[in-house]
């Protein structure tokens, strides 16, 4: 095993310190802001989380906390590009802005909003936001003032240890370093790597990091302080084979199922493209599970932004007395202004929501669960 591999293995899945023990414990004070739905409200509300993230890891943290409530704005460089086929998922129920950190102007502007933030997204290179004076500590200083903490989480591909720590990278450099791909191959009966077919590993961080800024929330409400979360695709991947492989007998009826010559998905290699792989697998999984895509599961709403309708699938998560979904559509990266101030409520998204939570309360009356 290489050295980055046993230093991999000594890392839990994400991790929270502390950054500073002086501020007073800050407590969660909910606004719900016209957000009630069903007389519950969201335990996010009134949370700011400023998201310095492209791509998906990142922004899928924003977009979990986004969907218990926080107000989430996500701040992108106007020089430097993303996907926009990402931004569809990644925006939901967030804004988005353009703002240049290396300019004096959008630095101005960034440490407005920073005042009354509480939470900081970080999934750029290690070291690139310090370059700027905005690492963990530069925001303590920044902050210091205030009398309130500050709960900062980053995001990275290889994990804070070992070499290769300061490298950039991505999902599938992950998958690959870790032993994802090559345990992937082996499923396909290869004797070589081939990635897999979705971004389990890009989603699969965002909740790990998504974990840590609540972890750091709910330690700033009851401790005070300010807190470092962290957490790295590696970090993830190394988990996810930790929790070991289906049976074998599991295995051989998954292939048979995807060994339909219609689909071809035997046919990949490790010289496949990402989008090759992934359309395979989803028309697979359209014919097997086609429940999976019914439209019960879906939430859809119009996008100013887009200017077309937007489709997600809905939260699987449910808890009593609590509101979980998003207040707006999505947009693209830089479609709002850099403010806190008249961030819209999409009315006819909320009333789905509505409409939802009354169908599974009626659910429940009908099975004796209320």
């Amino acid at each position: 095993m290489s050295a980055k591999g046993r230093a991999l293995l000594s890392l839990p899945p994400w991790m929270v310190s502390s950054l500073e023990d002086v501020s007073p414990p800050a407590p969660f004070t909910p606004t719900n802001l016209g957000c009630t739905l069903n007389n519950t409200s969201q335990p996010l509300s009134g949370v700011r989380v400023l998201e310095l993230c492209r791509i998906i890891a990142g922004p899928s943290i924003g977009r979990t906390l986004a969907e218990y409530g926080a107000s989430v704005m996500k701040i992108t460089s106007p020089d430097l590009p993303d996907v926009p086929f990402f931004q569809v998922d990644g925006n939901v129920g967030k804004h988005c802005c353009d703002l240049d950190l290396k300019s004096a102007s959008g630095r101005k502007t960034f440490e407005e909003l920073l005042q009354s933030a509480d939470v900081i997204l970080n999934g750029y290179r290690p070291g690139a936001l310090e370059k700027l004076g905005y690492g963990p500590q530069d925001i303590i200083k920044k902050l210091r003032h205030r009398g309130k903490g500050v709960v900062y989480v980053t995001e990275d591909c290889f994990g804070p240890s070992g070499e290769w720590s300061s490298r950039p990278g991505w999902q599938q450099i992950a998958d690959c370093v870790t032993g994802i791909a090559w345990g992937q191959g082996q499923f396909m009966g290869l004797n070589e790597p081939v990635v897999p077919p979705f971004p389990m590993s890009d989603y699969g961080t965002g909740c790990m990091g998504a974990i840590a800024a609540l972890i750091g929330l709910l330690r700033r409400a009851n401790e005070g302080g300010s807190w470092l979360g962290s957490t790295s695709l590696c970090q993830y991947d190394v988990f996810l084979q930790q929790l070991g492989l289906y049976e074998e007998n599991e295995r051989q009826e998954i292939r048979e199922i995807f060994g339909s010559e219609k689909e071809g998905f035997f046919e990949l290699r490790h010289s496949d493209s990402v989008d090759e792989i992934g359309g395979r697998a989803l028309k697979i999984m359209k014919r097997c599970h086609p429940q999976l895509f019914e439209e019960r599961l879906i939430q859809r709403a119009w996008s100013k932004g887009f200017g077309d309708y937007v489709s997600w699938v809905r939260s699987a998560v449910q808890i009593e007395g609590v509101n979980v979904g998003f207040k707006r559509s999505s947009r693209p990266n830089g479609f709002d202004p850099p403010s806190w101030d008249a961030w819209e409520v999409d009315k006819e998204l909320l009333k789905g929501l509505d409409v939802l939570n009354e169908r599974r309360t009626q659910r429940q009356r009908h099975f004796g669960k209320v």
